[in-house]
């Protein structure tokens, strides 16, 4: 079985590529990526290309089975940028897994794709998928759900799995996710637990999260198996302020959104953090999801907990973890994090 990942680098690629790598069934792997990595894994061959301009349709050939993971989160301020990529680019991507026929398509949506829902009793796989208007994230990954409705129109012989996991961490994608969401000014130790006094108790703050080994996992399943549609990803419990207090040894203390949205908009604004306010936005209003379809269906179980998968991910952010690929490299950020304050925090790539 041969099996391409395009934004086979990334936090989720990265350990695909590992999972599929260990499947006996799977013969040969195709990353793709605009970077080339220094990392290798067996069974596994590399291929540059960008979604949004290169002929992919030769890279599609002969392939038994499509994941599609590449995503672009930054910049923020130019949102014309993301939409190129993750939503021209995600089009291109389908045309010419058409174009090859491919007869297997997973690609990687988000919880961040549904529309604001219930914070106290889970969602299954039918809520709307209408995302959060103001959130580029957001209306980029509901976009792009659209789009895969076409593609299952006209491509019926595609076995096409959308994946929707909540969010997904691993010791490994400190460094990345620490760039792309808190910027270069966050000192690694103020993650270390005890350090911070009190955890700000924000009204709506509830969200799932998952390993990335367990999203792997889930996407490995999907590729061997024949499941198709849309399934639910993340572990247990669901994190609050509470949970998080809790896991940095600090004491909940109330904090009103307006005021952590306002401090937020204003160090957007002056390019200290790369998060946007609108995706803060978006946090307090995705649904906590239902991911019994994905067990029941795909066989799939977390073997980590989601406070398993935050503790890994502190212990990265606090070493500088990363590995030998572009996105993940710890040297991307340069010495003293200079390329990082160089380029801006959300304002380009």
């Amino acid at each position: 079985m041969r099996v391409v990942v395009i934004g086979a680098t990334g936090n989720v690629g990265t350990s695909l590529v590992q999972a599929l790598a260990n499947a006996p069934r799977v013969t040969s792997i195709l990353g793709v990526a605009r970077r080339m990595p220094r990392w290798q894994a067996s069974k596994t061959e590399w291929a540059r290309a960008d979604i949004t301009q290169d002929d992919l349709v030769p890279l599609l050939r002969d392939a038994d089975a499509v994941v599609h993971l590449a995503w672009l989160f930054q910049p923020t301020h130019d949102p014309m940028v993301t939409w190129r990529n993750n939503v021209l680019g995600s089009a291109r991507v389908f045309r010419a897994a058409a174009d090859a026929k491919v007869p297997a398509l997973v690609y990687a949506s988000s919880v961040g794709a549904y529309s604001p829902g219930p914070k106290d009793r889970p969602v299954e796989e039918d809520w709307q998928t209408h995302g959060w208007p103001t959130a580029a994230y957001s209306r980029e990954k509901a976009y792009v759900e659209r789009l895969l409705d076409s593609f299952q129109v006209s491509q019926p012989h595609c076995r096409v799995v959308r994946m929707r996991p909540g969010f997904i961490f691993k010791r490994e994608s400190a460094t990345e996710q620490r760039r792309l969401f808190a910027g270069p000014l966050l000192p690694n130790r103020l993650v270390r637990a005890g350090l911070l006094p009190f955890f700000p108790d924000i009204p709506g703050l509830r969200f799932q999260a998952l390993h990335t080994a367990d999203a792997a996992e889930a996407y490995r399943l999907a590729v061997l198996g024949d499941a198709h549609g849309p399934f639910n990803l993340a572990a247990d419990p669901v994190l609050g302020p509470t949970e998080l207090a809790r896991l940095l040894r600090a004491r909940t203390i109330p904090v009103p959104v307006r005021g952590v949205r306002a401090a937020l908009s204003a160090a957007w604004t002056l390019g200290l953090v790369p998060a946007s306010p609108q995706l803060f936005d978006l946090v307090l209003r995705i649904p906590i999801m239902d991911s019994g379809r994905a067990r029941r269906e795909l066989g799939w179980r977390p073997r980590l907990t989601a406070l398993d998968a935050l503790q890994d991910f502190l212990k990265g952010l606090r070493e500088g973890a990363g590995m030998e690929t572009p996105p993940l490299s710890p040297s991307t950020s340069g010495p003293l994090r200079v390329r990082e304050l160089a380029t801006g925090a959300g304002r380009r790539p």
